[in-house]
């Protein structure tokens, strides 16, 4: 959710530019179920339009309407919304509203953990109560122990008779594309509405640009022998989509250095046995771990045609892979979903 933050954090700094107050609703308790969980952010200007959700689409105009009294007096509130009632999904969400004023050096130290990928983390203090109003608020660390809060008036320090919702958040999932086609530019497009980090890797001898894939944080030229990848062992996965053979192959030993947790490669069923058996004649000490996280033909077997669904079906196999889940229909669940 770190990409959905830093949405919140742009638009409120656009926000803040135009002279308009904002405030941050958090999710911060969650009593059975819900279309989504504590964390979740949405950020509401004085103009009441609103960046982010908090569900499905039906609590965010209660917390609009609800939001008000803090932007008139500026005092922190917590408020429970049941959807038991409304939602059928059997939850009571506990909301902190808290006012929103970023700073200067807070943008650079958030911009700073993201560049370096390190995790950030926030402490929201609430209480279990609807209406409440008191010492309530969020206080942000970072990695080098610098903390900032939103409110000059929010004291973290004191935590007396509140409670704590505390979250960690990871840097972006990161998804490096590896080729330079068509079906490389859908696949971008497809992961970075997921809100992904996305480095395409193309051929030295070729002329793609960064305009050429939308949402891609990176495009460079490179080959399998002079390629250094960095940090891809955690929260990366790797597609390898060069249609060629030979570049797949040499591509797969670069990364026999490497223990990313997925790698994709896009081909045909029975270029796998090829694949596997030469990868040994380049690499005779290959791990089963290593084989294990590689994935090809790449993609869910879902009857995908075009690259559009191509890129579907590889997107939801990495997250299938990354969040440890096999994939099945939900009509088959019994229980919840987010287990």
């Amino acid at each position: 959710m770190n990409h959905e933050l830093k949405e919140i954090i742009n638009q409120a700094v656009i926000n803040q530019q135009k002279g308009l107050k904002n405030v941050l609703a958090t999710v911060v308790h969650l009593e059975g179920s819900s279309y989504r969980k504590p964390g979740v952010r949405m950020l509401i200007s004085e103009d009441l339009n609103s960046v982010g959700a908090v569900s499905g689409g039906c609590v965010e105009k209660e917390i609009i309407h609800r939001a008000k009294s803090v932007f008139a007096d500026n005092k922190p509130k917590v408020i429970t919304y049941d959807g038991r009632y409304k939602l059928g999904c059997e939850g009571i969400l506990y909301v902190l509203i808290e006012p929103f004023l970023i700073s200067n050096a807070f943008i650079n130290q958030f911009s700073d953990a993201n560049s370096k990928r390190e995790t950030i983390k926030i402490e929201s203090h609430f209480t279990k109560e609807n209406e409440a109003f008191g010492n309530f608020g969020s206080v942000v660390t970072f990695n080098n122990k610098e903390q900032f809060v939103f409110s000059d008036h929010f004291n973290f320090q004191h935590k007396k008779e509140v409670d704590v919702y505390t979250q960690i958040l990871q840097p972006r999932f990161r998804l490096i594309i590896i080729g330079g086609e068509h079906d490389a530019v859908k696949l971008c497009k497809v992961a970075a509405t997921l809100g992904w980090e996305i480095d395409v890797i193309t051929c030295v001898k070729d002329s793609k640009q960064l305009k050429d894939f939308p949402g891609a944080n990176s495009v460079v030229g490179d080959s399998p022998e002079s390629i250094q990848f960095k940090n891809i062992e955690e929260n990366t996965a790797i597609v390898i989509m060069n249609h060629s053979y030979v570049q797949d192959l040499k591509y797969v030993v670069k990364l026999s250095e490497y223990t990313p947790k997925y790698i994709g490669v896009l081909g045909a069923p029975n270029r796998r046995e090829r694949l596997f058996n030469e990868l040994f004649d380049f690499v005779p000490d290959l791990s089963d771990t290593f084989l294990d996280n590689i994935y090809t033909p790449a993609g869910l077997h879902i009857g995908a045609q075009t690259p559009e669904e191509i890129a579907v079906s590889i997107v939801a196999e990495i997250l299938s892979v990354i969040r440890e889940k096999k994939p099945f229909s939900l009509r088959n669940l019994t229980g919840k979903i987010n287990n």
